[in-house]
């Protein structure tokens, strides 16, 4: 697959925040199958299902469940783990959850970035840092224009505000810690981060998504609510910015001073969809589901698109999963999760890898 080198995992020592979430799982995943060493660091999961708790893990993963807030214990760890390469997921990852808890939102997304960088200083193997955000961390005007990655971090929510300051943060270490200029001479560290549009795939059960909230609907057998139905996303499968992360890392490992910066990885425009267009689209392929549309009481972005130019230019990473495709392996995961309590995510791996 171009773009990406699954073998220059094999035996890789990666630290990796956040594993018990949902993106972190499908990474998790990824980087067993690419037969890397991975040691987990994140909070319990908090949903029940638990994707994490579905899926076999084998002897190349370690789980360590403890909080990124702590930094004596993260910093303990990654020392222990003595990895190559850091992933930095953990997070609190919603909107409407940081306007009830604002204060765990910017503990979590900032100061535990702050804590993982410090981490990093301490733990002399470490080459590769790669700080996962969102594309939510842009002073997003709700303009046609897709957002680069040189576009202003802001954020009207406390959720997207924390992650438009963990960039900022990001950007300080690098210039401060971590900076190309002294790279291989005071320092042997490349700092990357990566800003991904609205995914979407199996095991997400976190509340007020939309996948998520239809298929527990439809489990128990009622209506979902739905939010700002005009909104548009740039929709994507979960393996499209993984992958992106993947490729992005090996060009750190191998010392590309070029690449330590920010990244999009978004749809083609043709990806960016209304939850509308969404919801049309899932009832073809699960017509049992049904929706109700309720105000959303509280703001949230109408209009938001990514420019993942540089991405494809200098990372050779582009979309291989339309919209659609996109969301028919999504549904298929959760019907057949909730038929038969089997979760299909590593086959779904495979078909991706092969596409």
């Amino acid at each position: 697959m171009a773009g990406l080198n699954p073998k220059s995992w094999q035996g890789k020592s990666v630290f990796l925040t956040g594993h018990t979430g949902f993106k972190g799982t499908w990474l998790a995943q990824v980087l067993q199958g690419f037969e890397a060493v991975v040691h987990g660091y994140a909070l319990a999961p908090d949903t029940k299902p638990s994707h994490f708790e579905s899926l076999k893990w084998g002897r190349g993963m370690t789980s360590e469940i403890a909080d990124i807030r702590d930094p004596a214990r993260l910093t303990a760890s990654m020392k222990k783990a003595s990895p190559e390469v850091v992933f930095h997921l953990a997070a609190q990852p919603l909107v409407l959850k940081s306007y009830e808890d604002p204060r765990f939102t910017y503990e979590t997304n900032v100061m535990g970035t702050l804590n993982l960088f410090e981490a990093v200083r301490a733990t002399p193997s470490v080459r590769a840092v790669v700080i996962v955000t969102s594309d939510k961390c842009y002073e997003n005007k709700e303009t046609t224009r897709p957002y680069k990655e040189d576009d202003a971090m802001g954020g009207y929510d406390p959720y997207s505000s924390s992650k438009g300051c963990a960039e900022i943060l990001t950007a300080s270490y690098r210039r401060s810690y971590f900076s190309n200029e002294e790279y291989g001479k005071k320092h042997n560290v490349l700092v990357a981060s990566v800003r991904a549009g609205n995914v979407i795939g199996g095991g997400d059960w976190s509340e007020n998504r939309l996948i998520p909230d239809f298929a527990r609907a439809f489990r128990d057998g009622k209506k979902v609510t739905i939010r700002s139905p005009e909104a548009v996303r740039p929709w994507q499968h979960v393996l499209e910015p993984i992958a992106g992360y993947l490729a992005l890392a090996e060009k750190l490992m191998s010392g590309n001073k070029e690449c330590a910066k920010a990244f999009n990885f978004g749809p083609s425009p043709d990806g960016c969809w209304t939850v509308r267009q969404i919801l049309e689209q899932a009832k073809k392929i699960w017509p049992e589901f049904d929706y109700v549309i309720e105000d959303a009481g509280r703001h949230e972005a109408k209009l938001l698109m990514l420019d993942s130019s540089m991405a494809h230019k200098e990372l050779d990473w582009h979309p291989r999963i339309n919209v659609e495709q996109a969301l028919k392996w999504t549904l298929e995961w959760y019907k057949d999760f909730i038929r038969d309590g089997q979760v299909d995510t590593s086959a779904q791996i495979a078909q991706y890898l092969r596409s």
